[in-house]
């Protein structure tokens, strides 16, 4: 009882909003009729309206919001129309014409009654959908709650008492503007000017709702009453509000668009973990071509637990989680588990079969790999990251993800809780440990302060070489003599594409100033696939020790496929550095930067 008393006076309190100027004119604009057959049915429209409104954006969710944006335009068209017929009567005799004749055929006097109570009826219906985005903090804790804990027929109650509690308040101005009306009829011609005036109030608030002012402007207008009012009200609802801080991320590095960040630090192992059921296990049947496995379905998988990985080889967090999916896939193989590779390309060279399986067999990778080269899985999934874990029980429903690197203490866990399940527990319950090597090594304790760079314009950033980027032509750029962090230059004749740079001539370069334990760079060898040797310098001497595994200790090294290489690897991420790398042939595919 008490959250409704405090809806109530929440709706009350709405006339006070500044969105709620422009409805006003709607009000009062039939104020000289008799509150029974006109008031009433104008403020029960507008509280049913609303309330249905509201109730479906509890339940339904974005479609409803589209849904009422429609008929939000509907209502401007119809309260337009409205406004035009107080300003000019003449246009509203021609309207209801028909509709008159047709009453006084159908039923006389009946008819015209019921037509005096709809047409306000109508009336408040439109105004009840412009007046719902209006609603305040208080609407806002309702459908929160709503969307935490359900839609309810207690929430639909809380609903029609804001809505009781609006119509409550703008019924007295109702009555009030009918006093006024009711003293300016007793001049010449007060009627006719309240109806003009009215019809003008009226295509005026349409114009301000239409062109946004009553969310946008007038929104901005200081009305502190009201938010301390509401505000007061708000708190004295024992209802959880939504948490405006993200959830906590460990210590973390991002690497690439849409991978999630990495952890540096094992999770604890619990003793059990809460695994949800989130759906079923969808179709494995959009894949392009399946290797090391005949193509599997979730009925052929039915009894299994079954881990799907989702990746993509240049992908170095990709890269660093194999060590432990490998370790999984050999571990609990007997015990049940079926490891699935679903390899999502984000380069266009990713989607060449010939690549994809020439990685697959470097990387050692055993376990059947489902090539997903047309996002088919990808989007049945609705999966949004690299690296994503889904890990399916033997039943085909899906109990656990985990997205992005780290956390695998949690996710074996996970393994093992699902394999007890199906009624097969591990002998051992201990947890893997691998070491990965070069670029599947674990990332660094400290976050890197760079973040992945493309070199394609389409997603370039931080570019300094002088006149920018030419796009789709060769032309020759030069470097700058100094950059700051996470700025990059071009020297050398380069074509700029979408989501690469191509070098023209021989002896181009690349300068990046980083701050990164480690270094990689997606690079291809030449369009004709001959290999292109490279230097790599750092602030202007070879690498030495802080070579990385595709480079000697002077920074040589060659392209001789179109991969993930790992240029720098430093025993500590103490400072900015500059990296530069030349190549003595031409026709090297830059893509991206990637850091660790």
């Amino acid at each position: 009882m008490f959250l409704l008393i405090v809806a109530y006076l929440g709706g009350v309190l709405t006339i006070l909003s500044p969105c709620i100027l422009p409805v006003l004119p709607f009000v009062f604009a039939r104020a000289d009729r008799p509150f029974r057959s006109h008031g009433l049915p104008m403020l029960l429209g507008m509280a049913l309206a609303f309330s249905a409104v509201a109730t479906l954006a509890a339940v339904g969710g974005g479609w409803v919001v589209a849904l009422n944006e429609y008929g939000r335009y509907a209502a401007i068209a119809l309260l337009a129309l409205f406004g035009v017929t107080l300003l000019f009567p003449s246009v509203a005799d021609r309207l209801t014409r028909p509709l008159v004749a047709l009453g006084l055929r159908l039923s006389g006097p009946a008819a015209d009654a019921k037509a005096s109570v709809f047409s306000p009826l109508l009336l408040g219906i439109g105004t009840g959908f412009l007046w719902a985005p209006c609603a305040g903090p208080i609407l806002g804790l309702i459908l929160t709650g709503a969307a935490l804990n359900g839609a309810s027929v207690g929430t639909s109650l809380l609903l029609l008492a804001y809505a009781a509690g609006a119509c409550t308040s703008l019924a007295a101005a109702l009555l009030f503007g009918g006093r006024v009306f009711s003293a300016m009829k007793g001049s010449l011609h007060a009627g006719e000017w309240a109806r003009r005036v009215a019809g003008v109030a009226v295509l005026a608030g349409v114009a301000a709702i239409a062109s946004g002012l009553d969310t946008g402007l007038l929104a901005q207008l200081s009305i502190g009453t009201t938010s301390a009012l509401e505000k007061a009200l708000v708190e004295k609802i024992d209802m959880p509000a939504p948490s405006q801080q993200p959830p906590a991320v460990p210590q973390a590095s991002v690497d690439r668009g849409g991978l999630m960040p990495t952890s540096a630090q094992p999770e604890p192992r619990k003793p059990a973990l809460s695994l949800p059921d989130e759906g079923r296990l969808p179709s494995l049947g959009g894949a392009t071509e399946w290797i090391n496995s005949a193509p599997l379905t979730p009925e052929s998988l039915r009894g299994k637990v079954v881990l799907v990985d989702f990746w993509t080889y240049s992908c170095i967090n990709c890269l660093r989680t194999l060590p432990y999916v490998r370790a999984w896939a050999e571990k609990y193989k007997d015990a049940g588990l079926v490891v699935i590779g679903v390899h999502t390309p984000e380069f266009a060279f990713e989607k060449q079969p010939v690549n994809v399986r020439r990685a697959t067999k470097d990387l050692g990778i055993g376990f059947p790999v489902a090539v997903d080269s047309n996002y088919a899985i990808w989007r049945a999934f609705g999966n949004q990251y690299w690296p994503a874990f889904y890990l399916v029980d033997a039943q085909g429903r899906i109990r656990h993800h985990q997205f992005g690197e780290g956390q695998y203490a949690k996710s074996e866990q996970a393994i093992q809780q699902l394999l007890a399940e199906a009624g097969r527990p591990v002998a051992s319950a201990g947890l893997v440990s691998p070491e990965g090597k070069g670029t599947q090594a674990a990332a660094a304790a400290e976050p890197a302060l760079s973040g992945e760079t493309y070199l394609g314009y389409e997603q370039a950033r931080n570019f300094a070489s002088p006149g920018g980027i030419s796009k789709d032509r060769a032309r020759v750029y030069s470097g700058v003599s100094a950059l700051r962090t996470n700025q990059w230059t071009l020297a050398g004749e380069w074509k700029v594409e979408g989501e690469r740079a191509v070098l023209a001539q021989p002896n181009g370069r690349i300068a990046y100033r980083f701050h990164a334990r480690d270094l990689h760079l997606v690079l291809g060898p030449s369009a004709e696939g001959k290999p292109v040797r490279f230097r790599v310098l750092i602030d202007g001497a070879p690498p030495l020790a802080d070579h990385g595994t595709d480079t000697d200790a002077q920074g040589n090294g060659v392209i001789d496929g179109q991969r993930l290489y790992q240029l720098v690897r430093q025993t500590a991420n103490e400072k900015d550095r500059l990296f530069e790398i030349e190549f003595l042939d031409a026709g090297a595919q830059a893509y991206a930067f990637t850091f660790g």
